[in-house]
């Protein structure tokens, strides 16, 4: 395989190698790959309700996630990434600094730091940025925000959609896009409202 066609914008692209990894020869466009990663997705997300509750903030459960939700159709789910792209950082760092975020995340649990979404869309920013797999990273790190959300401060999910596909190019997406880059430069504000918390108290940090 050559490619995936219809790359939305703001995706990272997949190499040759990663696409060796695709577990159906027959998918040529994003809308079918979307399609059996959402089946894959739901799946998932029943494991992720389904399972005993343990520590959600540890690099096993980060990778153990994205299997769950993307292993069916990809055969490096739960790999970190050993490539560079065009977003993220350097491979080499990748364990360090998901576990100097994970580190962060419990102090702001343990100490109240930040409001509960607040936490949860910082959380999300961070592990976009790191981009620790070579696909679903948005995904990934925005059901991994959610359990963080719930299990470690008994807070509602985000609605991240609001009723838009952030899989595809639309009004909500390009939002979405844009708050992230807003935070890359340490402007939250964007990200906040986008959460639904424009109110939080974002002066720290």
């Amino acid at each position: 395989m050559n490619g995936i066609l219809g790359e939305p914008d703001g995706a990272t692209p997949l190499d040759p190698d990663e696409l060796e990894g695709l577990k159906f020869d027959h998918i040529t466009t994003r809308g079918e790959l979307d399609e059996l990663e959402q089946a894959n997705i739901q799946a998932g997300l029943l494991w992720l309700g389904r399972r005993r509750k343990t520590d959600i903030l540890t690099d096993d459960f980060l990778r153990e996630l994205h299997r769950r939700l993307f292993g069916d159709v990809w055969g490096w789910a739960g790999t970190y990434r050993l490539r560079e792209k065009n977003i993220g950082i350097d491979p080499m760092m990748i364990g360090v600094s998901i576990r100097h975020l994970l580190g962060d995340a419990k102090f702001w649990v343990e100490n109240t730091t930040y409001p509960p979404l607040e936490a949860a869309a910082r959380f999300h920013h961070r592990l976009v940025q790191i981009h620790p797999f070579a696909n679903g990273n948005g995904r990934h790190a925005r059901i991994a925000a959610d359990t963080y959300l719930t299990e470690c401060f008994e807070h509602a999910p985000i609605d991240w959609e609001n009723g838009a596909d952030l899989t595809n190019n639309n009004e909500r997406r390009d939002a979405y896009i844009a708050a992230l880059r807003a935070a890359d430069g340490h402007d939250y504000d964007p990200l906040l409202e986008f959460v639904g918390c424009g109110d939080c108290n974002n002066d720290n940090g």
